[in-house]
C-alpha cells in the first residue's frame, strides 16, 4: 500500500515538468510561436525529406547566384518537419514545451544533491527559468540546451565524483554537430591549470584529468566532422561571432537591455552576492565556467539560458555553504523544513505525473482543444493569404520576420528578399536591409539594384510611411500588421486600379 502511494506521490521535480509544460501547452498567446524562424525551420525540413539531401546553397530567396547556406541545424530542422507533417504547429510547440520542461526537470534533479536544501534549490531554479524565458522559442536551440546539460552532468560527473561516463561525450557529439553546437574548453582549461598546483598529489591528478580529458576532445572533434558539411561546420560558429555589424545589429546577439525587467540581472547578483559571502572557494573548473559564461550571457542576451544552467548547481554549492555556516531562528527553521521537505520528495517514486501530463495534453490537442497558429495580429497572416489569392509577380522586398512567415505559408510559390539567417546573407547585404528600412542614403538605389517591384512590411515603420507618400509607390493591402505596395508602373495598374 506504501509502494503504491509512494507512486502517486510527485516529486519537486515532477511538479516542476507539470507546471511548466501545462503552462506552455495551455498558454493561450504562446510564446514558442513569436519568433517568425519557426516557419522556416520546418520547410528547411521538409525540403530535406523530400529531396534526401541537405542544402548547401539558399532555397529560400531569389537572390541569384544561389548564397552559400550552411544549414547547420539541419536534423533538428528534419525532426520539426516530420511533427509539423503529422501534427501540424501544435505538434511543434507540444514538442519544445516538453523539451523546455524536460531542461530545467533535469537541471534541478543533477543540481539538487542529499546535501543541497531544497528551499533553496527550488528558488534558484525558479529564478533560473524565469531567466530563461526570453529564448523560450520554438527553434533548434532548445535541442542544444539538452545536450548542454547533459555534457555538463557528465564532465561535472567526472570531475567531482570520478564518474567515467565520458565515452558517451563523442557519441553525442555526432547528435549535437547536426543539431546545433559543442563545449569541454572549460573543463579542459580548468585541469590543465591545476595541473601547476603546488600540491604534488593534486598536480598529478589533475594532469591525469586533463590527459583523459584532452583525449576525449579529440575524438569528440574527430566526431564532430560526421556532418555533411565536414570541417566547415566547425568555422561557423567562429565566423558568426566575429562578425561584429551582426551582432551589433541583430537583436538577439545584443547585450541584455538593464534598464527593462529582467531576471537575469537578479540571478547574476544572486551569484556575486553568495559568491562574496561563502567561505567555500570555487575550484578552478568553476571559476573559468563562471567567467566565460558570465561574459557570454553579458554580450549577447541569447546565451542567458547557458549562464543560468552552468550557475544554478555552483549558486546552489554555495547557498548551501552559506545556510551551513549560519545560526538562529530563520536558518534553523529553513534547515527543518527543508530536511522535513527532502524526506517527502526522497520517499516519493516519480515520473507518474509527468507520463499524465504529456498524456492530457497530447489527448486535449488530438481532440483540438489545443490549437497553436502563427499570430495573425504578429503576422502578415491575411497579408499573405492576400498574395497567394492575386499572385503579384516580380521580387518582392520584405521584412526578415515576415521572410520567415512567407517561407512557411508561401514558399516555393514566393521566394523572399531577406529573413532570419541573417548570417548566410552577410554583413553586405545585411547592410543594404538595413539601408532601406531606415531610409537611408541611397535606399532606392538598393531596390532598384534587385529589381523589386513590389514590397510587403510592417504598417507601422517608417518604410511604409515614405512609401505611401512617394508618387512612384502604390498601397494596394493594408491592415494593422503589413502593408504591400507595388511600383506604379502598367506591370501592376490592374492591382493599382482593382485596390
Amino acid at each position: 500500500m506504501q509502494d503504491r502511494l509512494r507512486f502517486f506521490i510527485p516529486t519537486i521535480a515532477d511538479i516542476l515538468f507539470v507546471v511548466t509544460f501545462l503552462t506552455i501547452s495551455f498558454y493561450a498567446d504562446n510564446g514558442l510561436l513569436n519568433d517568425g524562424d519557426t516557419g522556416y525551420h520546418i520547410r528547411a525540413g521538409e525540403f530535406i525529406l523530400d529531396t534526401l539531401s541537405v542544402p548547401h546553397h539558399d532555397i529560400f530567396s531569389f537572390l541569384s547566384p544561389p548564397i552559400p547556406w550552411t544549414a547547420h541545424e539541419w536534423l533538428s530542422e528534419v525532426i520539426m518537419a516530420l511533427v509539423h507533417r503529422n501534427f501540424g504547429l501544435t505538434g511543434v510547440v507540444i514538442l519544445f514545451s516538453f523539451l523546455i520542461s524536460l531542461v530545467y526537470y533535469l537541471l534541478f534533479r543533477i543540481s539538487c544533491t542529499s546535501k543541497t536544501n531544497i528551499i533553496l534549490a527550488i528558488l534558484v531554479i525558479l529564478l533560473v527559468m524565469t531567466s530563461s524565458t526570453l529564448h523560450w522559442l520554438a527553434r533548434p536551440h532548445i535541442f542544444s540546451q539538452i545536450l548542454f546539460l547533459v555534457w555538463y552532468f557528465i564532465l561535472n560527473s567526472y570531475h567531482y565524483r570520478d564518474k567515467k561516463y565520458l565515452y558517451l561525450l563523442p557519441l553525442l557529439m555526432i547528435i549535437w554537430v547536426n543539431l546545433h553546437g559543442g563545449f569541454i574548453a572549460g573543463y579542459l582549461i580548468g585541469n590543465l591549470a591545476q595541473s601547476f598546483s603546488p600540491d604534488a598529489e593534486k598536480r598529478s591528478s589533475s594532469r591525469k584529468r586533463a590527459t583523459v580529458l584532452a583525449s576525449v576532445t579529440a575524438l569528440c572533434l574527430l566526431a564532430s566532422l560526421i556532418n555533411p558539411y565536414g570541417y566547415h561546420i566547425l568555422l561557423f560558429p567562429f565566423n558568426l561571432v566575429s562578425n561584429r555589424f551582426l551582432m551589433d545589429h541583430v537583436s538577439e546577439f545584443i547585450s541584455p537591455n538593464f534598464h527593462e525587467i529582467v531576471p537575469f540581472k537578479y540571478l547574476l547578483f544572486l551569484m556575486i552576492a553568495f559568491l562574496a559571502l561563502s567561505r567555500e572557494r570555487l575550484d578552478i573548473v568553476e571559476l573559468l565556467l563562471v567567467l566565460i559564461f558570465t561574459n557570454m550571457a553579458l554580450y549577447s542576451a541569447r546565451h542567458i539560458p547557458l549562464f543560468a544552467i552552468i550557475s544554478a548547481p555552483i549558486i546552489m554549492r554555495q547557498g548551501e555553504a552559506i545556510l551551513n555556516g549560519r545560526h538562529g531562528v530563520f536558518f534553523d527553521f529553513l534547515k527543518r523544513r527543508s530536511e522535513a521537505i527532502s524526506s517527502i520528495d526522497k520517499a516519493a517514486i516519480g515520473y507518474f505525473w509527468p507520463i499524465v501530463g504529456v498524456l492530457a495534453v497530447i489527448f486535449f490537442a488530438a481532440y483540438g482543444r489545443v490549437e497553436y497558429k502563427f499570430d495573425p495580429k504578429k503576422k502578415p497572416v491575411a497579408a499573405v493569404e492576400f498574395l497567394k489569392r492575386e499572385h503579384i509577380k516580380g521580387n518582392m522586398f520584405n521584412s526578415d520576420e515576415f521572410g520567415d512567415y512567407i517561407i512557411y505559408a508561401a514558399w516555393p510559390d514566393y521566394k523572399v528578399f531577406f529573413d532570419g539567417r541573417s548570417d548566410m546573407y552577410g554583413t553586405e547585404k545585411l547592410k543594404e536591409y538595413f539601408n532601406v528600412t531606415q531610409i537611408g542614403q541611397g535606399w532606392e538605389k538598393v531596390l532598384e539594384k534587385y529589381d523589386i517591384n513590389w514590397i510587403i512590411f510592417d504598417s507601422n515603420s517608417i518604410l511604409s510611411r515614405v512609401l505611401i507618400e512617394n508618387d512612384g509607390w502604390r498601397l494596394i493591402y493594408s491592415d494593422k500588421v503589413a502593408n504591400i505596395f507595388v511600383r506604379n508602373i502598367p506591370k501592376y495598374y490592374y492591382l493599382i486600379d482593382k485596390y
